[in-house]
């Protein structure tokens, strides 16, 4: 696609190298090993106690996912899921940490949805960026536009299964307590990066808890 087709790809340029820039100083930030996509781990980012808290406030809203159009009852999202509340001094605090951690403006960051995956339950491979030709992209560029970042804390080890796959890089990465994953939905040129594609597998024996946190170009509505 090319960066004149879409519409935020200036922006997802200058945040891209900011974001790109300030992980590259930090030594606790480490890169995965692909040129396919910019994706980045950091290891303890949330402590064992904090964990347990967050999976704790995930079962209190935990939902039937929703993917835009695609229902529930589709198969391709499986997961339940649902917005921290953002005035919680808690989950305020867990919030700017990953906002410093990137160096962002909080402004353009999404409420952290917390998910839930208990056995056979999944999220096909997806990409987490918007496409601009489907209707929902209206609603969405009024929201705060496209996507730039990404980022996933896990909050438990899973007895088997639960992966997240990114299927286009070929990697598999384990559910592991505080780590936490970033990735940048765009290429550098701010067009979309198709090898972010990725999947939540589905779940075999126990539970999987994430949190997650997206990023857009402007103030998140």
């Amino acid at each position: 696609m090319a960066t004149k087709n879409f519409p935020d790809a200036a922006a997802l340029k200058r945040i891209g190298k900011s974001v790109r820039e300030r992980l590259a100083a930090d030594p606790g930030v480490y890169r995965i090993d692909t040129d396919k996509a910019e994706i980045f781990a950091v290891g303890d980012f949330l402590s064992k106690e904090e964990c347990e808290r967050l999976c704790l406030m995930t079962d209190m809203i935990a939902r039937p996912s929703s993917l835009h159009e695609i229902g529930y009852d589709s198969g391709f999202r499986t997961s339940y899921s649902g917005d921290l509340d953002p005035h919680d001094s808690f989950v305020k605090g867990v919030s700017r940490r990953i906002d410093d951690l990137l160096g962002v403006n909080p402004i353009i960051g999404e409420a952290i949805q917390a998910q839930r995956y208990l056995p056979g339950q999944q999220f096909k491979p997806h990409n987490d960026w918007f496409y601009t030709t489907e209707k929902y992209w209206e609603h969405e560029r009024k929201r705060g536009g496209q996507r730039s970042w990404t980022t996933m804390a896990f909050l438990n080890a899973v007895e088997e299964g639960g992966e997240t796959h990114f299927t286009k890089v070929g990697i598999k990465i384990t559910p592991k307590p505080g780590v936490l994953m970033i990735w940048n939905n765009a290429l550098e040129d701010g067009s979309p990066n198709e090898d972010t594609m990725h999947a939540g597998t589905p779940v075999i024996r126990g539970s999987k808890y994430v949190i997650t946190k997206w990023y857009r170009t402007r103030k998140w509505k």
